[in-house]
C-alpha cells in the first residue's frame, strides 16, 4: 500500500546564492551525518540541491503521518551500477513503525534538479 507520494524541483542558482550567503550553515542544517562526512561535496552546488530536492519530496511523502527532519534522511546517488536509495532513520524509533520501502527518482536538466519520492505503507501481519 502506498503510505504517500511526494514531489519537488529546485533551481540550482537558488542553490548557489544560498551558498554564498551561508557556505557552512546551508549544508549543516539539511544534510545527515552521513552525507555530511563527504566534504568535498559541501560546497557543490548540485549536491546540495539533489538532497534538497529529494528531502523536501519525502517530507511531503511522509508526512502527515511522520513529521521527519532533513537529517533523518540519508539519499545515496547512482554508484557502482546501484539504484539510487533514500534511508529514513528517525530520531525516535517509533517513527519507523509503518514506514515500508522508500522509492526515490532523480532528474537534472540544467538549472533544474527534480525529485520524485514513494514512501509505502509497512507490512504488517494479522
Amino acid at each position: 500500500m502506498v503510505l504517500g507520494i511526494g514531489v519537488d524541483v529546485v533551481h540550482i542558482p537558488r542553490i548557489v546564492a544560498l551558498l554564498k550567503r551561508y557556505p557552512q550553515r546551508l549544508a549543516s542544517r539539511i544534510l545527515s551525518p552521513h552525507e555530511a562526512t563527504e566534504s568535498h561535496l559541501l560546497a557543490d552546488p548540485t549536491f546540495i540541491a539533489v538532497r534538497w530536492a529529494v528531502k523536501e519530496a519525502a517530507f511531503k511523502a511522509i508526512y502527515p503521518h511522520r513529521k521527519p527532519t532533513w537529517k533523518e534522511f540519508t539519499y545515496h546517488g547512482l554508484k557502482n551500477g546501484r539504484k539510487p536509495a533514500l534511508v529514513y532513520h528517525p530520531l525516535r524509533a517509533d517513527d519507523s513503525l509503518n514506514i515500508g520501502k522508500i522509492h526515490v527518482s532523480v532528474s537534472h536538466d540544467g538549472d533544474y534538479v527534480f525529485a520524485s519520492v514513494l514512501v509505502q505503507a509497512a507490512h504488517t501481519t494479522r
